[in-house]
């Protein structure tokens, strides 16, 4: 096996350490396999309808935490390719015994980790090392009508970030706190 789940206290969200192969060349990460019981039994059979590459020079930089709503909603699979990143899922769905609730990993090539964030759940992430990178695998299209997200200092969030904020975008300041019903 080459990847093995790890569950986190919200459901959906796994985090995945996989084997890397390494000799006197370097080394390999197979980063995906749809075949591989371990991707299989937490991705299922969704489509992988997007793979992009993140990267972020400034230690301390927060993005996120964004998410799609209704029938766009989708799962991502989050790899650091370079660097050190603070990797967060905090889960929306209203009818989860864990809505409001986050969990974190920190996620690096070393590690050879990555967290699978299922749908209903917000994404965003801090940077530890300078230039670092991450490949995010999606289950479904952007749709610029349908992205959303929450602040990443909401306080009854709580989020435990490792570094003091930084380089946040007018975007991600702007965002709303998360609402919780009475």
């Amino acid at each position: 096996m080459s990847a093995e789940i790890i569950k986190t206290p919200i459901s959906g969200v796994y985090e995945l350490r996989s084997t890397i192969f390494a000799d006197h060349r370097g080394a390999f990460l197979n980063a995906f396999r749809s075949q591989e019981s371990a991707f299989a039994d937490i991705w299922g059979d969704r489509p992988i309808a997007q793979v992009n590459i993140s990267r972020t020079q400034v230690v301390g930089t927060i993005r996120g935490l964004h998410y799609q709503v209704g029938p766009h909603a989708e799962a991502k699979l989050v790899r650091c390719l370079r660097g050190r990143v603070w990797d967060v899922a905090v889960d929306l769905r209203p009818q989860s015994m864990t809505y409001g609730h986050w969990h974190g990993v920190e996620l690096s090539f070393a590690n050879s980790n990555s967290l699978m964030i299922p749908e209903g759940c917000a994404h965003g992430f801090q940077v530890l090392e300078p230039a670092s990178e991450l490949l995010y695998l999606h289950s479904g299209d952007w749709v610029k009508h349908a992205e959303a997200g929450i602040r990443w200092d909401d306080a009854r969030v709580a989020i435990k970030w490792p570094q003091v904020a930084q380089a946040l975008s007018e975007r991600d300041q702007a965002l709303p706190f998360l609402e919780f019903s009475s």
